[in-house]
Order: structure tokens, then C-alpha cells, then sequence
């Protein structure tokens, strides 16, 4: 997030305009909470997780009173557009604004890459990167132990980052939301798993799921003499948020925070930018706000063949 603001800045103030950083998200708009960014004050901010302005969850921002003072806000700082750098949570914000007259142009980050318009959004491959080191650790541990591993990963209801670090990492299953499990059907695949000779089984888990990774452990450990090997549980939460961000995501947060100052120099508004195909493509608000991406079924059905 901080490379798309550092390249919105510097990209804003290229075509002459003043540009003012919003502090904790729309908490911020609302009160005020703003301050003029230049040339130096986004310097050496690129490599940074997470975002140097900071961000909130508001709830006021769900009310019309609320959007209303967010108005107001722009208004008296004579505001003329809004770049806002986030998920479904903010564009959906971003669509509410935009339909009470504010023009603004979002840019999809986040890291459940549960967004519509956007192939990749900004913080996936890092994420997806921190998972994987930490899946191959644990793979190292699990084969000289013998032991299975249940690794739970963020991603809320979406499954993405489960999906594809199920199938990097090479995982022995993959447990996904909003798809059956039956837990003595994953306990025998695991078995037999030893039985053909693996030394080691590794399960990734979508912390959305229905059984996620803790009430897996529950049930395992409930029902041991069925699985018949010592099972551990590994919960990366937001360790994988935390990371620096790799090359593809600096790249893409700052193609992304160019090319929303462009469009709205070209008069452009009440979009989403993300990556569709490799190039920068434009979604309305309309088309994104309150939607989700659901996971493409052929990584699915390639996860359940890999893992056989």
C-alpha cells in the first residue's frame, strides 16, 4: 500500500496538483485527519508493510450521517477526488461516496484477493510468499518426525491464499469454504498417505472454512486411534501481513497508484483499477462493492489431483 500511495504522490504532484495523505482510513476523513505529502515525505516508505498513513475499521462510515461528514470533510479541505487503497471493505466505502457525488477511483489491495476486477491485487504474492516459506519449514520438521501438520492461513470466507499455497507447497489436502469435508475421510487420506511411504502429511486450511484448522485439531485429537499418528497445528494468522513487499508487489502497487492519478487527470471516476490479464483495467464501483471473487474451479480441481 505504501508503494501505490508513494506513486500517487509523486505522480500527482508531477502534473502540479497539492496532494493531502488521509490518516486511519475513512475514521480519518471523516474527522479531518489529513496532512500535505511531498516528494520526500513518501521517500523510503516502498519497502514498508502495511500502510505509513494507517488505517481503521469505521463503523460510522456505514451510515448515511457518517458518509455525509466524510463529504463535509472534502469539502472544507477542497478536496476534488479521492484515490482509496483497499478491499471490499473500502470500495465498498469508495461506492458509497462516489453515489452521493465524490469522484473517486479505487486500487484493489488485499490479500484475500477476493476482489472483482482484479486477477492479483496488492499484497497476494507476499502473502502468498510468507505462507510457503513457513509451509516448507514445517514439511522439513514433518518428515523427520512423521507427523502431520495443519496449517491454517488468512483469507477469510475466500480460500485463495489456502488454494495456492495448498498447491505450491505441495500439500496432502486442502480445506476450503464453502466446500463438504468429512474429517474421518481426511484422517484415512492422510494415513494412507504413510502408508505409500510419504513422511509426512500437510494440510492447509482456510481460516474461513467451516472446519477450520482448530476444530480439525479438536476432532483429530478426540478421535486419535483413527488417525494413528501425532497431528500438529500451526496457525500463521497475521504473521502474513507483516511482511516487507516483494518485487511483483512494490511493481504492482506502484503501476497501480500512477495509473489512478492518470485517469483521474483524463477525468475518469467511480472505478476500481486492478491487473486483469497483465495490464491495468478499470471496474466500476457499481460492479465491485459488496461482491466477491469466488475461486477459479480449475485451481481447485488441480489442488485435489496434485494432492493424491
Amino acid at each position: 500500500m505504501n508503494a501505490a500511495v508513494r506513486a500517487a504522490v509523486r505522480m500527482g504532484l508531477s502534473h502540479g496538483w497539492d496532494m493531502l495523505g488521509v490518516r486511519r482510513g475513512y475514521a480519518g476523513l471523516i474527522a479531518g485527519n489529513m496532512t500535505s505529502l511531498g516528494y520526500r515525505d513518501v521517500g523510503g516508505i516502498i519497502q514498508q508493510g502495511g500502510t505509513f498513513l494507517g488505517s481503521s475499521r469505521c463503523p460510522e462510515m456505514k451510515t448515511e450521517v457518517g458518509r455525509g461528514k466524510a463529504i463535509d470533510s472534502m469539502s472544507c479541505r477542497s478536496i476534488d477526488a479521492l484515490i482509496i487503497v483497499g478491499g471490499n471493505g473500502s470500495q465498498t466505502g469508495a461506492h458509497a461516496l462516489s453515489e452521493m457525488g465524490a469522484p473517486i477511483i479505487g486500487i484493489g489491495s488485499t490479500i484475500d484477493n477476493d476482489l472483482i476486477g482484479a486477477d492479483m491485487t496488492i499484497g497476494v504474492d507476499t502473502a502468498l510468499n510468507i505462507a510457503l516459506e513457513a509451509i516448507d519449514r514445517l514439511k522439513v520438521t514433518a518428515s523427520s518426525h512423521h507427523r502431520a501438520f495443519l496449517v491454517e492461513v488468512m483469507g477469510r470466507e475466500c480460500g485463495y491464499l489456502a488454494l495456492i499455497a495448498g498447491i505450491t507447497g505441495g500439500a496432502e489436502a486442502v480445506v476450503l469454504p464453502g466446500r463438504p469435508l468429512d474429517p474421518d475421510r481426511l484422517a484415512s487420506h492422510l494415513h494412507s498417505c504413510y502408508e505409500r511411504g510419504k513422511r509426512h502429511a500437510l494440510v492447509v486450511v482456510a481460516e474461513g472454512a467451516k472446519w477450520n484448522a482448530g476444530r480439525l485439531a479438536s476432532h483429530f485429537k478426540k478421535h486419535h486411534s483413527r488417525l494413528g499418528f501425532d497431528l500438529r497445528l500451526t496457525i500463521l494468522g497475521h504473521v502474513q501481513r507483516g511482511g516487507s513487499p516483494d518485487s511483483f508487489d512494490r511493481l504492482l502497487a506502484s503501476r497501480l497508484g500512477a495509473a489512478a492519478v492518470e485517469r483521474l487527470a483524463a477525468g475518469s471516476e467511480g472505478v476500481v483499477l486492478g491487473l486483469l490479464g497483465g495490464r491495468i483495467a478499470a471496474t466500476p464501483l457499481s460492479d465491485v462493492a459488496g461482491r466477491v471473487k469466488p475461486l477459479d474451479p480449475e485451481l481447485i480441481e488441480l489442488a485435489e489431483v496434485l494432492a493424491k
